[in-house]
């Protein structure tokens, strides 16, 4: 039996959640997401609460269960609150600022690079830190990993784009026979 799955969604009054068909709605002032069952979960909506149960026994709908709690879940806190990934510039002459919908780094190519923010997404610098905000989690993560694949952290200098609770394992360099 899911753990998660069995767990019910909460959601503040000012969400609305709405059914249609297979497709649930979460709305929230001007934000809304919709989360697509596939008809592999059974829902349902009371008040504040939104539950889930697998429709059989078999381990694909068993595995599904937990999956939409949880993405149902993540939309909610989404809408709430917020996600938010800090992303740590490291390296001499690397920057980064925000310029409108674009974000524009200097990494150490010959050429600026310009990253086009896609809507949903706030970015803001802070000294080499770079702050994405969203209320889509799922966004925010390919966002984050996109601009952190313009220059990964490197082992020997540690030099790049690494999350700030990233932990680079740093390698020794060459050293000189005796």
């Amino acid at each position: 039996m899911s753990r998660i799955g069995k767990n019910p969604v909460e959601f503040p009054a000012d969400i609305q959640v709405t059914a249609e068909g297979n497709v649930l709605t979460f709305k929230k002032g001007n934000k809304t997401m919709t989360l697509d069952t596939k008809g592999n979960v059974a829902f349902n909506i009371e008040g504040n609460v939104l539950t889930f149960s697998p429709l059989s026994d078999a381990r694909e709908h068993r595995a599904f269960w937990g999956t939409y709690r949880a993405l149902s879940a993540n939309i909610v806190e989404g809408l709430t609150k917020g996600f938010e990934k800090r992303l740590e510039i490291n390296g001499v002459g690397y920057r980064a600022q925000v310029k409108g919908k674009v974000l524009n780094m200097q990494l150490g190519f010959s050429h600026d690079v310009n990253y086009d923010l896609p809507e949903g997404i706030e970015a803001s610098v802070e000294k080499n830190v770079v702050i994405l905000k969203s209320h889509d989690k799922q966004l925010l993560g390919q966002v984050a990993a996109e601009i952190r694949s313009f220059r990964p952290p490197e082992p020997y200098k540690g030099k790049g784009i690494k999350y700030v609770d990233e932990h680079i394992v740093r390698k020794a360099g060459k050293t000189a026979k005796k």
